[in-house]
């Protein structure tokens, strides 16, 4: 294990898809099914290449559950499309900050959906982090503040729900699948079905958005493979604490780019969603270390 690069690694994706937001939010000319298309294919290539250099191609990419693949690559895509959405309706820090409240329903769906034990501590983390998106999403509730933020913040929300349901169908396929097959098939799944929105209207885009939606799809690849490649290095617990330096980049790009000053009830919501999820993934960790010595006792004592 190498600490350092794999917090290295996380830091250059979280910045890389700071960037593919930023892009994708620029493109809003474009329509949300075509926007998907250029971020799944354009980075399928990018992808490729990189499974090919692992040596993960083709070898890599045979699967156990043809239905497994699909339905975390629709729930995905979902995910995705819906992100892209909101990110038309909403400041770009405000989508951010909504967006972490996934690591507080991935708590709720891993006791759902896997029966997984959830204790206090974090029925309490959970209750608070769902505090702080009330707070950031109150004015929003009634339509007098705005249809379209309204709307947005609906968009982000249901985003962030499919999102964690994918995690936990990752999480429950990951003792059976390959990384690179996971990784594969969602960008080509997501790419084919980007292609039944093509009644609904696809425009020429204008060199400039040209720029923007390969450079979208680029920049989400390249932060895919990061992403993806920091496992190597460190736990996941490790490192995803430092998935929350997007919102220093949504603060930053949102002021500089798009003129979008975020107002003191959006950052103490996102203060205590933060907080939030940063004590459940701590709380994830000491868990793991507690079955990891358990694990050595009982092994000792066979």
């Amino acid at each position: 294990m190498k600490p350092l690069v794999g917090i290295s690694l996380t830091l250059g994706a979280i910045f890389l898809f700071s960037i593919m937001g930023a892009l994708v939010k620029a493109a809003e000319g474009v329509p949300v099914g075509q926007t998907v298309f250029f971020r799944a294919g354009c980075g399928l290539p990018v992808i490729v290449a990189w499974l090919w250099l692992r040596g993960d191609m083709p070898e890599g990419l045979k699967v156990q559950s043809v239905r497994s693949h699909a339905i975390r690559a629709i729930v995905g895509s979902g995910a995705m499309g819906l992100g892209f959405l909101g990110l038309r309706y909403l400041p770009l820090p405000e989508v951010t900050a909504l967006r972490f409240i996934t690591p507080i329903l991935i708590v709720i769906f891993a006791a759902i959906l896997l029966r997984e034990r959830v204790r206090l501590l974090r029925i309490t983390a959970v209750a608070v982090g769902l505090v702080g998106v009330l707070i950031i999403m109150w004015p929003r509730l009634s339509l007098d503040g705005g249809e379209r933020e309204f709307i947005g913040t609906v968009m982000i929300l249901s985003s962030a729900l499919l999102a964690s349901l994918a995690q936990i169908f990752v999480k429950a396929m990951a003792s059976k699948e390959s990384t690179a097959a996971i990784v594969f098939y969602f960008s080509a799944t997501a790419t084919t079905l980007s292609l039944l929105t093509i009644p609904w209207g696809w425009v020429w885009p204008t060199p400039l958005e040209w720029a923007l939606l390969i450079g979208a799809g680029l920049t989400g690849g390249a932060g895919q493979i990061l992403v993806t490649s920091s496992y190597r290095f460190a736990d996941a617990s490790l490192l995803a604490p430092y998935t929350y330096s997007s919102m220093i980049w949504a603060l930053v790009i949102g002021f500089f780019v798009f003129n979008e000053v975020p107002t003191l009830q959006m950052l103490a919501g996102a203060a205590l969603v933060i907080c939030a999820g940063a004590f459940i993934v701590w709380r994830e960790q000491q868990l793991g270390k507690d079955r990891a010595a358990r694990g050595k006792i009982n092994a000792t004592m066979r």
